[in-house]
């Protein structure tokens, strides 16, 4: 019922910047939390970020929080995941995802109903 789109990855140096971005389609979100999550090569998906549309409620995994800003356009149904200071250590697939239950916060990745393809991100030392 949901398609989720990201774009805005690419190779970027140490200390520099990118803004990813997600466009939401198929039905209203209203209700959802829409979250960033990363997976690194041999690594498990890894939350990052979410944000609810209703109230633009934020939340941040320790390791990238101070450097990453999440937002949204809901004129757009487009996310928003604003990164900077970029560690060789943020280098991984990054992927937008959908939560539809409730007012939990979910870190786990299973927990989320869609998904987009991803969009990679490299960051040299």
């Amino acid at each position: 019922q949901v398609q989720l789109v990201e774009s805005g990855g690419g190779l970027v140096q140490a200390g520099g910047s990118l803004r990813l971005s997600c466009a939401a389609s198929g039905r209203t979100f209203s209700g959802y939390l829409m979250g960033w999550f990363r997976q690194a090569p041999g690594k498990e998906r890894e939350f990052v970020a979410a944000i609810r549309w209703s109230t633009g409620s934020t939340y941040y995994a320790d390791s990238v929080k101070g450097r990453c800003t999440a937002s949204r356009d809901n004129a757009k149904n487009t996310v928003y995941l604003q990164m900077s200071s970029l560690k060789a250590e943020d280098t991984a697939v990054y992927y937008c995802a959908a939560h539809m239950a409730g007012w939990r916060t979910p870190v786990d990745a299973r927990e989320y109903n869609y998904w987009g393809q991803g969009t990679q991100v490299t960051v040299s030392s």
